[in-house]
């Protein structure tokens, strides 16, 4: 085509624009036409030409519709819209009560109810700590015998989600809202970034890659942890990862246009390459092992140190006990997550049938260390769907000194459950790593929303703690509550379950408010 005739369509274009636009559709449209028609892929698309395609934009968009138009308030899942509400108003600071009465079933079985007391306690004797009326201290002090002892300042805490899984300014926000609310910020496997360090208190997590303390072969490297360690104050505890209740006995791939030259850096491994964590530890492959592996961090750290693992066979939580038992050597805390957890990418048979829910899965392995008379000497931190007052209360109730929250935090910063954690294309962009998706999260902003929910939700359960008559929701025991059996019929979490959690031997709250230091 000369330039002749080409200024000559231009110029046609130009005075006829609105036919030059139905043209250009149409010329399109035959382009899709036969292109549908002509490929062997997709069969709605090769018989329905151009409309087919309107059935996988829909597929696309369905958790959003269904969310907004189609599914009720308690048809959703993982969390429902009233969940997803309360979180809402409660991280921004709206009114976050609901009228007219409950919609639950409460003879639906399973169903809890907690047992109020005729006279609470007067919320008017509660004591305030530094002017926080939130403040909820972790009864127990986690690695006594360690050189840096740790009381966490608040039971409810954000739960391991990395950097990389999350966006930088969805780990900014929540380290801000962890700090503002005086929470600890459990880095997950990725490492520690510079994006958690905003001023909260900080657990390392260390995975199967060992990523930010190994060395270049891929090896944990004792000496790098060190280094961080002593360079960065606000890490206070160490956690070994086993499992997680997503994806137990599973490793991960962060694909290799994810790796950046800053996710490199901060992992460890090469750049524009697939960064995996494999299934299994190359440190310690028994019990054995493990537990030197512990005291070798503990011991070159001077931190607490822990292990967290979703729950499956029994035998290894009964090799633990014992050696624990032998030693007096061990985890100075342990999380147990549920099955029913779970933040990004999970194959479908490991998300919905591997590991134990959290309820089960604690109660066994919560008892044996009990029989072994090692559970007080344990701090005990749930994880799994417990980002609510009453859940929250249940696993206290059974044994828990700690809660640990995730998918519930990143909704307090704008996630909407648009289940597309894996895909890289997280709307809300908070798991994800597209910069103009991550533009919408603003960390300021986001991080307010972060420190509200969790100040909110320790409130709450302070409150239901003075209607139950105790000080502190720590002192919560089976027979608080009662859980639904059917019609007519309920039964206490206690005679459920079959046992009962350790005596807490309570004082007074501010007894609880002397937080161990870590000194140079």
């Amino acid at each position: 085509m000369d330039a002749k005739m080409m200024n000559t369509i231009l110029n046609w274009i130009e005075t006829n624009p609105i036919s030059a636009t139905w043209i250009g559709l149409f010329l399109f449209l035959a382009l899709v036409f036969l292109r549908d028609i002509t490929q062997k892929k997709h069969t709605i698309q090769r018989n329905f030409p151009i409309v087919g395609r309107l059935r996988y934009f829909l597929e696309m968009i369905g958790p959003e519709l269904r969310q907004y138009w189609v599914a009720n308030d308690k048809e959703e899942r993982p969390f429902d819209r009233t969940e997803r509400s309360w979180i809402y108003a409660t991280a921004k600071g709206q009114n976050n009560n609901f009228g007219f009465g409950t919609t639950e079933i409460q003879y639906e079985p399973g169903y809890p109810i907690i047992k109020h007391k005729a006279f609470p306690y007067p919320e008017s004797k509660a004591y305030v700590h530094n002017s926080d009326p939130s403040c909820i201290p972790c009864l127990k002090v986690i690695g006594p015998n360690r050189k840096f002892p740790y009381r966490p300042y608040s039971i409810v805490n954000i739960s391991a989600m990395s950097f990389g899984s999350l966006g930088k300014n969805a780990v900014l926000a929540l380290n801000r809202g962890a700090r503002d609310s005086g929470s600890y910020h459990n880095t997950g496997e990725g490492g520690l970034s510079n994006y958690h360090k905003e001023g909260a208190d900080i657990v390392w997590q260390i995975g199967t890659g060992y990523f930010g303390a190994r060395d270049n072969s891929g090896k944990f490297n004792l000496d790098v942890l060190k280094e961080k360690v002593g360079n960065n104050a606000c890490v206070k505890m160490i956690e070994i990862k086993l499992s997680q209740g997503a994806k137990p006995g599973k490793g991960g791939i962060l694909p290799a246009k994810k790796v950046n030259a800053e996710i490199a850096s901060i992992r460890h491994v090469p750049e524009g390459k697939d960064c995996i964590s494999p299934n299994s530890h190359s440190e310690f492959t028994n019990v054995k092992e493990l537990v030197s592996f512990i005291e070798k961090i503990a011991n070159g750290t001077g931190l607490p140190v822990g292990i967290k693992s979703a729950v499956g066979e029994i035998e290894f939580w009964e090799e633990l006990a014992e050696e624990m038992k032998r030693t007096s050597q061990g985890p100075d805390f342990i999380t147990i997550d549920g099955g029913e957890g779970g933040t990004g990418a999970a194959p479908l048979t490991y998300a919905d049938h591997v590991s134990l829910p959290f309820k089960i899965g604690f109660q066994r392995v919560y008892t044996l260390f009990q029989k072994e008379g090692l559970s007080d000497r344990v701090v005990w931190i749930g994880s799994g769907k417990l980002g609510f007052p009453d859940r929250a209360v249940v696993a206290i109730a059974m044994g828990c000194d700690l809660i640990n929250i995730a998918r519930e935090a990143m909704l307090s910063i704008g996630c909407i459950q648009a289940q597309k954690c894996h895909t890289d294309h997280c709307p809300a962009g908070v798991a994800t790593q597209n910069w103009w998706l991550q533009r919408g999260v603003d960390p300021e902003i986001k991080g307010k929303r972060a420190a509200k929910y969790i100040q909110g939700f320790r409130k709450e359960l302070l409150s239901l703690a003075h209607s139950c008559g105790y000080e502190h929701p720590g002192q919560f025991t089976g027979q608080d509550i009662e859980i639904s059996m059917g019609m007519n019929r309920y039964q206490t979490l206690e005679g459920l379950l079959g046992y009962k959690r350790d005596e807490v031997k309570f004082t007074k709250l501010q007894d609880y408010t002397v937080f161990p230091k870590r000194q140079a």
